[in-house]
């Protein structure tokens, strides 16, 4: 069987994000022979978490798996969406009764993909999940009985974490993504043990922005401490994420980061309808 080429887009952020995979998901699966999609859509509704509408139409452009972080439930028409999209995962981490499933198997070229998501401690206060570290080594192995890959999105807030939980999961899966911090990271690389791994794989949307949202109105933010609405950024709109190219067996060959210019320029309508 001939190997997977498996995608995975840095976090959608906004409207604007939406707009970037429009125009350019199909383009770069074609040019690159994408077999799988995988994408964080945790901030794809004004750049906090995800609503229904905009999960559907991420997965008629092309995204076959989207995972997504601490905002999951922020929209309330997710709360019972989530229990019939199966291409939507919240983190594994959060009770088993919470709606929706924080891993799912899918299918490409005849290969099962298993895709899991889950959720760092550090610095998200208004969750308390159970233990990434303890429970991810169970979840993996109940995932091995359906599919030899297992790609992990660890959406956690400091590098120190991810970084622990790479090498402690090393080999045991085939590859593990960071999220949440929207920032492209430069150390995508397979560790000793062959998993593959990037401390965070970046954004879609702006990249002239504050995680890509408006500049004007997060700085306000931090002055004051007053909270506001957030609205996407559109200066120089970029997507950007990982390539991985993986065995039917589930062994990472490579991992390779990009960044690609979205050319096309939103007219006035697609900017104001936030």
């Amino acid at each position: 069987m001939e190997n997977l080429k498996i995608l995975f887009l840095g976090e959608i952020v906004g409207k604007s994000g939406v707009f970037v995979i429009k125009n350019l998901l199909s383009r770069f699966k074609n040019e690159h022979n994408i077999d799988f999609v995988i994408a964080n859509g945790e901030g794809a509704t004004r750049g906090f978490g995800l609503g229904k509408n905009h999960s559907i139409y991420l997965h008629k452009l092309g995204v076959n798996c989207i995972t997504s972080g601490e905002c999951i439930y922020y929209k309330l028409d997710m709360v019972p969406h989530i229990g019939h999209a199966d291409y939507i995962l919240r983190p594994v981490n959060y009770p088993e009764r919470n709606p929706g499933r924080g891993w799912g198997i899918y299918e490409a070229k005849g290969i099962k993909i298993g895709v899991v998501n889950i959720l760092g401690q550090s610095g998200f206060s208004r969750v308390h999940l159970k233990n990434p570290f303890t429970l991810m080594p169970r979840i993996v192995s109940q995932m091995k009985e359906k599919a030899n890959i297992v790609i992990v999105d660890f959406h956690a807030a400091t590098t120190g974490e991810k970084q622990g939980f790479f090498f402690h999961m090393d080999g045991q899966v085939t590859a593990i993504i960071g999220t949440h911090s929207k920032v492209l990271t430069a150390d995508e690389r397979l560790l000793p043990q062959g998993t593959a791994i990037i401390t965070d794989a970046g954004r879609c949307g702006s990249i002239n922005s504050v995680g890509g949202l408006d500049t004007e109105i997060e700085i306000r933010k931090f002055l004051t401490g007053i909270p506001e609405y957030s609205k996407a950024a559109w200066e120089n709109l970029e997507m950007q994420g990982v390539v991985m190219e993986i065995t039917p067996e589930g062994k990472a060959l490579s991992i390779e980061r990009f960044r690609i210019a979205c050319e096309e320029i939103p007219d006035e309508r697609t900017r104001n309808n936030q």
